[in-house]
């Protein structure tokens, strides 16, 4: 059976259409990454999104609020306006303007109810923007006055409102009165809120005044530019790339469905009601999320915190047995990893074994090796790092297993500053390797269109090989810094840059597949990221990614610890994986859901 088919749609009741599907809005939920340099992921609660979308589309229309035959039909209402607008030419309070032109069919997509009509906005109100800011040829009285940075939809902010000196005979033309609608000419062009306190007050150029004719509901008319927005048939008037802004001539044309006043009245109660009733939904979406993730690392935080194998054992068993509603999240899941990854570096992952060589031997033949390395004049003998004290020790590791600092077991080699003025659009075989290229924890990824290739000098020295592990030195997205990846094999030369580090073993008796998930650990990334410097850019230094602490174990325990994670996490990547799927059933029923309802 068709999942759709389970939908209840009920046009006359929108009550209906949000409690007898409920689920479905408060579980379509999907994960976004927020834009800019240092993105991060984020909830949408897409339900709730689309929600709020079919609540302003079924009221312009038509479908939100029954129609009442005794309503005087829009039609009359236009009547009036066009007669009180030649009134108010008359007594010279109003510009005579050219007419708009009539709404064309094809600039409609639905129909409207009988005693509607389609208009265009400058036929309907008085607009105008604000007074220009130039602060040498402005004169008259400081006044407070509103830019679009204190225009929200909605609701104003008026916690850092500027002034501007404005004269007595200007204030007719930038002020706003009680019931005037406010919308953005640039920014977030065509944002809007109806200015309903009793005191006047200013507003700049780039902000549009809107005064209806005919007692037409402003408020109305700010849910109608909510939808166009939320629709993104708002850009059609908008002009300019990245900030745009829509003028007072393309704020005249806008198009609009215009109900009788009584009906207008009726819809802007029954959208405020509904409305409500979505911020009771969001504010329960988001305290039971947040209930969740605290309780999911509540419950992981005695996995690493049990204090023998079977209090581990008695902890597991509990969360083992609530696994299908705990780990329900790509939040939770991400926990669980470190969670995992936690316990298999303090050692509490798989069973020591009382016959595998301790900690100090290891050491001992890491050295050695490294000495023989100086002595072959094949890396440079280094500085001795500092001893470690008790108090860095983070915490205690079971007996056979010792600290070190990751400089006494690995190398770290920086990368090579490539010119940018070799870098080409045009796809070489040489790709330039950058912190871009990591991708949550322990991902390698193309970058796609973003990718930089390389066309000039090279010298094998900066040549990654397949199978080389690298760590980010700067911070492209947080949590990321110092996090592992392993360079792909495929057809690509990867070139290594400046902001790279390459992780090399002095020894055979360290695993790099147990380098590589140590790196992808919460501890040593959050250790990386306390000591990191910078503000705009975060980075961090060879020296203290070399002083940093790391677990020395046998080889052998290196291997079992490698073969469960690989195991553990496979099983996590198939849980995600599961989770994505039904997230993705749960937005197509949300989608379907509105269709249905519209359609």
């Amino acid at each position: 059976m068709d999942a759709t088919s389970s939908l209840v749609v009920t046009a006359n009741a929108p009550e209906d259409l949000i409690t007898s599907n409920i689920e479905i809005w408060t579980s379509a939920i999907q994960t976004r990454s927020s834009a800019g340099r240092g993105s991060s992921k984020k909830l949408d609660l897409y339900g709730i999104k689309k929600l709020r979308e079919l609540i302003l589309e079924l009221a312009v229309r038509g479908k939100l609020v029954p129609q009442d035959p005794n309503d005087e039909p829009a039609t009359v209402l236009l009547k009036r306006i066009t007669a009180e607008k030649a009134h108010l030419v008359n007594e010279k309070k109003l510009k005579k303007t050219k007419a708009q032109a009539a709404v064309s069919d094809n600039e409609v997509c639905v129909s409207l109810p009988q005693n509607w009509e389609w208009v265009r906005f400058g036929d309907i109100a008085q607009h105008n923007s604000g007074k220009t800011l130039d602060k040498g040829r402005n004169s008259g009285i400081a006044r407070p006055y509103l830019t679009t940075s204190n225009l929200y939809w909605g609701r104003f902010e008026l916690d850092s409102v500027r002034e501007m000196l404005i004269k007595d005979e200007e204030l007719d033309k930038c002020s706003a009165t009680k019931g005037d609608l406010l919308i953005c000419e640039g920014g977030d062009a065509g944002r809007a809120a109806v200015w309903n306190r009793e005191h006047d007050v200013c507003f700049q150029n780039h902000i549009h005044r809107a005064r209806f004719f005919g007692a037409i509901s402003p408020y109305y008319m700010f849910r109608v530019f909510e939808k166009l927005s939320a629709t993104g048939e708002i850009d059609q008037y908008r002009k300019g790339v990245g900030i745009s802004n829509m003028s007072g001539k393309a704020l005249a044309s806008v198009v609009l469905p215009l109900p009788p006043l009584a009906e207008q009245h009726r819809i802007v109660a029954k959208v405020d009601e509904l409305m409500a009733l979505c911020d009771q939904l969001e504010q329960q979406t988001e305290a039971s999320i947040d209930v969740h993730a605290t309780l999911v690392e509540t419950l992981l935080a005695t996995l690493t915190g049990s204090g023998d194998a079977a209090e581990l054992e008695q902890n597991w068993t509990r969360i083992a047995a609530h696994f299908d509603t705990l780990f329900t999240t790509d939040h939770s899941i991400e926990q669980l990893k470190q969670t995992v990854l936690q316990l298999a570096f303090m050692g509490k992952l798989v069973p020591q074994d009382p016959s595998d060589e301790p900690a100090a031997v290891l050491l001992e033949k890491i050295a050695a090796d490294k000495a023989r390395l100086v002595k072959e004049k094949k890396i440079k003998k280094q500085k001795p790092l500092p001893p470690i004290g008790d108090d860095e020790k983070p915490f205690a590791l079971p007996n056979g297993l010792g600290w070190a600092r990751i400089g006494d077991v690995l190398s770290l080699q920086h990368g090579y500053a490539f010119k940018s003025k070799y870098f080409v659009e045009e796809a070489t075989p040489y790709i330039l390797t950058t912190p871009g290229n990591f991708h949550e924890v322990g991902g390698f990824r193309h970058r796609g269109n973003r990718t930089k290739y390389y066309d000039g000098p090279l010298n094998g020295e900066f040549f990654l090989e397949p199978g080389d592990l690298i760590i980010p030195m700067t911070e492209q997205a947080p949590g990321l810094l110092g996090s592992a990846a392993f360079i792909p094999k495929d057809k690509n030369v990867y070139l290594h840059n400046q902001r790279l580090g390459k992780l090399t073993t002095y020894s055979e008796a360290i695993a790099p597949e147990f380098v590589y998930w140590f790196f992808n650990c919460r501890f040593l990334r959050s250790e990386l990221a306390r000591t990191c410097t910078g503000t705009t850019v975060r980075h961090t230094s060879p020296a203290k990614v070399l002083e940093a602490l790391i677990p020395v174990m046998s080889l052998s325990e290196q291997h079992r610890i490698v073969a469960k994670l690989d195991q553990l996490m496979t099983l996590c990547d198939q849980l995600k994986e599961r989770l994505q799927q039904a997230q993705q059933t749960q937005l197509h029923l949300a989608d379907a859901l509105v269709e249905k309802a519209v359609g």
